[in-house]
């Protein structure tokens, strides 16, 4: 056999042209392929081409932005990718058509420990503000810390000390929206984008600011001016919304109108918080749990909880009944609130009269 002669496509017919045509060297050898043959068919001008290490493409031409990420997830996970998948089955494929029902989704491909992460998988979400698969230069993939991997090519190699649990993106494993913010935000350093990264991720309903913010801080990112300026916005962001859902819920629930952003004090005393609701003659307060943890001179989130804890104990010894409720329950659960509140309303009645405070406008 010279160089010129095509290999056997027998070991590999079950893989269609729709299909991304990558595979890993270990794959290819389950599969039959002897690696002088390999090494053959990926010289230059062959029919197929080393993308990374250990991990080839199947034709000779430049890959799409689906290759690159299953290129990617084998290299980072092709220690553990030594079996070749089922015949008939291959490497998962996007669904040709977007009509509901016109197909199936892809059964997602295992790459163990390893997933996307980065302004890719930000673009797989959906994310308008991210670049598109195409335009990036390198894809960032979250591996565990102890993995012997360098990055290379478009891989580029993310390190943690616990791997989150992947959600599935067109069958590829990808990393909470929450992750993968602080992977991009790490290797971003324009204002703009970064701001408008985290504000899509709470407009476009993808994730809580808390869960943002605590991954930032984890990150140690809070110590970058561009990045606590994003922070600030986003949070004033998610607090907007929480609000508006919040106006919502007593509206479209057909809950009795109460006093909006208020302070409480007591007749010649001490001040006794803030509150964004509250109805008087029932004296039920609520309160919109929008801590966010922070380092610096932020509080953390144990001072926060401390500082709400001990405001409720406060309110409840004055015969006030005080509702915590988050964005996250307020958006996903409105009519289940709204029925908390209406319970709290009623049993008004049958409790003992609250203190008398001041109600003054926040």
């Amino acid at each position: 056999m010279n160089h010129n002669t095509p290999l056997s496509p027998r070991p590999l017919s079950h893989l269609s042209d729709a299909q991304p045509r990558v595979l890993s060297t270990a794959q290819l050898r389950a599969h039959g392929v002897a690696n002088a043959e390999i090494n053959q068919q990926c010289r230059p001008g062959g029919a197929w081409q080393q993308f990374l290490p250990g991990v080839c493409l199947l034709h000779p031409g430049p890959p799409t932005s689906e290759e690159r990420l299953h290129a990617v997830l084998m290299y980072a996970a092709r220690s553990s990718l030594r079996e070749p998948a089922p015949r008939g089955q291959g490497i998962p494929a996007q669904p040709a058509a977007t009509e509901p029902g016109a197909q199936e989704p892809p059964t997602p491909q295992r790459y163990p420990d390893a997933m996307i992460t980065g302004l890719a998988a930000l673009a797989l979400y959906g994310f308008s503000s991210a670049p598109s698969l195409l335009s990036l230069d390198r894809i960032d993939v979250l591996v565990p810390r102890l993995r012997r991997l360098r990055s290379t090519g478009c891989a580029r190699i993310v390190r943690t000390p616990a791997l989150p649990k992947p959600e599935q993106v067109t069958g590829l494993p990808v990393a909470p929206v929450p992750r993968a913010l602080a992977d991009a935000v790490a290797e971003l350093s324009e204002a703009g984008i970064v701001r408008r990264l985290l504000t899509e991720a709470v407009r476009g309903g993808h994730c809580e600011p808390t869960a943002v913010v605590r991954e930032l801080t984890q990150a140690r990112l809070l110590n970058r001016p561009h990045v606590v300026d994003a922070v600030d916005t986003l949070l004033a962001e998610g607090r907007a919304i929480a609000e508006d859902h919040l106006y919502r819920m007593v509206r479209e629930h057909g809950l009795p109108d109460p006093v909006w952003n208020v302070d409480l004090r007591l007749p010649g005393g001490p001040h006794l918080g803030g509150l964004d609701a509250y109805w008087p003659e029932q004296a039920v307060a609520l309160e919109l749990d929008t801590r966010a943890p922070r380092q610096g001179p932020w509080q953390d989130d144990d001072a926060l909880w401390s500082e709400y804890a001990r405001k409720r104990e406060h309110l409840e010894r004055l015969g006030i009944t005080v509702i915590h409720v988050t964005p996250r329950k307020l958006r996903d659960a409105m009519e289940q609130q709204a029925a908390v509140v209406r319970t709290a309303l009623m049993a008004a009645c049958d409790r003992d009269p609250a203190a008398y405070v001041v109600v003054l406008p926040r």
